[in-house]
């Protein structure tokens, strides 16, 4: 992106998050969250007496590519909301800027999504947002404070147990993307219509009742290519982190969700929002963990949710893990 253009964009996107900071006395909460009137149980630590939420020490969240059909906003907004932490890092392809630039769209779960970050951020939870290749606008611009949100290329971040991780996008291992980023395009526009396939096939899961899958994250894992691409991503990432000298890592941008030693360096990648809906969490005892949320949310619905019988005597299935927008 031309310095131009993230001139332009840097306030634009800082005006809309102030925006959207402000109090909206037309916004209704949706049921189930804090009511907008009483104090929200988001404060560094500290948690509300009455709230069963769990809280984390971090949370670190990517590629959720936020202005497009296939992002999973639904279920990110069900999970922001689920939670509170004292740390919460946004590792890149937040808002996809490539297919925003070729094709607008934008739905009001996408603005709750933002609107729920920057509230967050109001209440004492400190927001990291590191732009990745699909948001590369907003780089040149770390040191900013958008909205409460701070803006920073990477950075290390110390665990519980005094670990020291490097917390980053990743897109900088990826040669495609560094050397030959008409072909990252491409590929970008290949793995869209991919989505977009996916989209469709989860149109007729929910019609038939049942929950959730992925068939993008399916073929990829079948793919040799794909999965040869992913172990040596892995491997480049752990083995620059070990030349730092720190513990491990954290980064996002292949969309996969993993945790593993190369050596006494560990990698560990939070997923995405598109495919499997993950996020990695440090828990309060220091432990950290991948929370998979399409199984958490589809698990939750068939406890709660018994099947019924309709007027015909068809048995109706329990409400289904949502899906994308169609």
């Amino acid at each position: 992106m031309k310095k131009t253009e993230q001139t332009l964009l840097f306030p634009l996107v800082s005006g809309a998050l102030e925006k959207l900071s402000e109090p909206n006395p037309k916004h209704v909460e949706p049921s189930g969250d804090v009511p907008s009137s009483q104090p929200d149980p988001f404060a560094g630590g500290v948690q509300s007496p009455r709230s069963k939420k769990p809280h984390y020490r971090a949370v670190f969240v990517s590629d959720t590519h936020l202005g497009t059909r296939a992002a999973r906003a639904d279920l990110l907004l069900d999970f922001l909301k689920s939670m509170t932490c004292d740390k919460l890092f946004l590792v890149g392809d937040i808002i996809d800027g490539w297919q925003l630039k070729s094709r607008w769209y934008w739905d009001t779960t996408h603005n709750d999504v933002i609107r729920r970050v920057l509230k967050m951020a109001k209440h004492g939870t400190e927001v990291i947002y590191i732009p990745g290749n699909h948001d590369e606008g907003l780089r040149g611009f770390e040191g900013y404070n958008m909205a409460g949100v701070q803006i920073a290329e990477e950075t290390i971040y110390e665990a519980l147990s005094g670990k020291r991780y490097w917390v980053l996008h990743g897109d900088k291992f990826d040669g495609v993307v560094k050397y030959a980023k008409w072909l990252a395009h491409l590929g970008d526009h290949a793995y869209v219509m991919l989505l977009r396939l996916n989209t469709m096939v989860n149109w007729a899961r929910h019609k038939m009742g049942y929950p959730y899958w992925s068939l993008s994250s399916y073929l990829k894992h079948k793919v040799k290519n794909a999965v040869e691409y992913i172990g040596k991503y892995e491997e480049a990432v752990a083995l620059e982190a070990e030349r730092m000298g720190v513990d491990g890592v954290i980064c996002g941008h292949i969309h996969h969700a993993e945790r593993r030693f190369f050596g006494k360096t560990e990698y560990m990648n939070d997923g995405d929002w598109v495919e499997s809906c993950t996020a990695l969490v440090e828990r309060m005892d220091g432990a950290f963990e991948i929370l998979h949320w399409a199984d958490e949310v589809r698990a939750r619905h068939e406890k709660s949710d018994k099947p019924s019988t309709g007027r015909k005597g068809r048995r109706k299935p329990g409400a289904p893990v949502p899906v994308a927008a169609e």
